[in-house]
């Protein structure tokens, strides 16, 4: 049963009032700033006078009476295991409370009994049970200073030397001033979860991320699939971007904007969608664009098309060049030609060459598929043929005609020139002493129609009416008139 309140009030009042006559209770220190989880003593001594005899010492938080007496620390099972006394039954009361609690903070009375009085050390010693948390910023910008503080509810009474963890790992680079950890210059590595601990002493803090922003660096794009993007295929392009606060996103093709958001997606892509993609990341603090990555879609033959060299006329004998294009991602390297209504290739080439009529067609091939074109008529002429031939017989018939007939002339003229020489040789009216052709170097003419005249003696005149043929002839005249 507790006691009436006016006991307890006289006990107080004979506890302070019997100081003075030998009874006492010391505590060193009276308060005492614990941290959670730590072993605490409470170092006392007391007195008493002399004569007396200690019959029971025990510690306790109460000044309450509880069945006739104030409760044992010793019996109360939140304390029975974690409570030591370390004093005697004469002066000694220390005693030694391990791992602490924050409901521990309490104050902490010692109380004797004598075989003849009781006495409670009162005012008792103050415990404060404190944990520790980290005091910091909740967002920097890269290149700030950054100071964390490891608080605490009260002051420790031990001597404390701070130790900090980053992420759970004690940070090897000792930045501390007294229980501050000074960042100067704060990079975006410093990001973290920091906390804080007593060296000695197994309490850490909970923990408290440092949250440093910054621009908006090693942004770059990934391709999906990343082999063969054949035209019809699904693409999705990711843009990854470290930055603090997370970027906006924005896709660009060349200078043109495509999208936005961290995923581009094409779905169904086309020849159309090949080119050169970037990102750009941006936040509060800066942008910066990715490197450009290429897109290369790949697509059977189409727009396959034949066309023909050659222009004008096409005479018989004569081959027509037939050339196929087609447009294809690879290039077309396999082509194929066919004449229509038929089923057997007639050529193969990017060139073919025609050597009669009929319509033709070629089929353009590349490793993800092919086409055909559509047929072209080829003309090849008979008629003009044979009359080109013709033309040139009939050019070379007459050119030997020609030739034949200046030889004949020639020839003619040369028979003629030697039946004058002779008549002239032979008529007896010619005077011998009149050298007509004396003067002529006959040997010295290059032509055969001088080398039949000899030199002969002149002749009187031949005819009298009439002339010679040879009467105009002038002595030093190499042609006969």
């Amino acid at each position: 049963m507790a006691a009436p309140l006016p006991l307890v009030f006289l006990l107080m009042i004979h506890g302070v009032c019997s100081q003075w006559g030998g009874w006492g209770v010391s505590y060193s220190p009276s308060h005492i700033c614990a941290l959670k989880d730590s072993t605490v003593i409470m170092r006392c001594t007391y007195t008493y006078p002399t004569g007396y005899q200690i019959m029971k010492v025990f510690w306790t938080k109460t000044l309450v009476i509880d069945h006739g007496e104030f409760p044992d620390l010793s019996n109360d099972p939140e304390y029975s295991q974690r409570l030591q006394y370390l004093g005697d039954k004469q002066q000694n009361c220390t005693v030694r409370l391990s791992h602490v609690t924050l409901k521990d903070s309490h104050m902490y009375y010692f109380r004797f009994i004598t075989d003849k009085d009781k006495w409670t050390g009162y005012p008792g010693v103050t415990l404060n049970v404190t944990d520790l948390q980290v005091e910091s910023p909740e967002r920097v910008t890269e290149g700030d200073s950054v100071s964390l503080t490891c608080k605490s509810s009260c002051a420790l009474t031990d001597r404390a030397t701070f130790i900090w963890y980053r992420n759970s790992q004690p940070l090897t680079e000792r930045r501390d001033r007294n229980n501050e950890l000074l960042l100067q210059s704060v990079r975006r590595e410093d990001s973290g979860r920091y906390s804080c601990a007593v060296d000695g002493h197994t309490h850490v803090s909970p923990d408290v991320q440092l949250n440093v922003m910054y621009s908006p660096r090693s942004v770059s794009v990934s391709i999906s699939p990343s082999g063969v993007i054949v035209e019809g295929d699904s693409v999705t392009l990711n843009c990854i971007s470290d930055s603090n606060p997370p970027a906006e996103i924005r896709w660009f093709k060349g200078g043109t904007i495509v999208g936005s958001g961290r995923i581009f997606n094409i779905s169904k892509i086309s020849s159309e969608d090949s080119g050169e993609y970037k990102c750009k990341s941006i936040n509060k603090h800066g942008e910066k664009y990715s490197d450009a990555v290429t897109l290369n879609v790949m697509y059977p033959p189409r727009s396959v098309s034949v066309s023909i060299i050659q222009s004008g006329q096409i005479w018989l004998g004569d081959s027509v060049t037939l050339n196929c294009t087609s447009d294809s991602n690879p290039p077309a390297l396999n082509f194929s030609w066919f004449k229509e209504n038929e089923t057997s290739a007639v050529g193969s080439g990017q060139s073919f060459s025609a050597l009669q009529s009929g319509r033709f067609y070629c089929q353009a091939h590349n490793q993800h598929g092919s086409q055909r074109s559509d047929a072209v008529t080829v003309t090849v002429g008979r008629t003009a043929g044979w009359l080109v031939w013709l033309g040139i017989t009939v050019a070379c018939v007459g050119i030997f005609i020609i030739i034949i007939i200046v030889l004949y002339k020639i020839q003619k003229k040369r028979i003629n020139c030697r039946s004058a020489i002779h008549e002239y040789e032979n008529d007896p009216r010619t005077d011998p002493s009149e050298g007509t052709y004396t003067s002529l170097e006959l040997n010295t003419r290059s032509s055969d129609l001088y080398n039949t005249l000899t030199t002969v003696q002149p002749r009187p005149a031949v005819h009298q009416s009439g002339s010679s043929e040879y009467e105009n002839v002038s002595p030093h005249s190499n042609t006969p008139r």
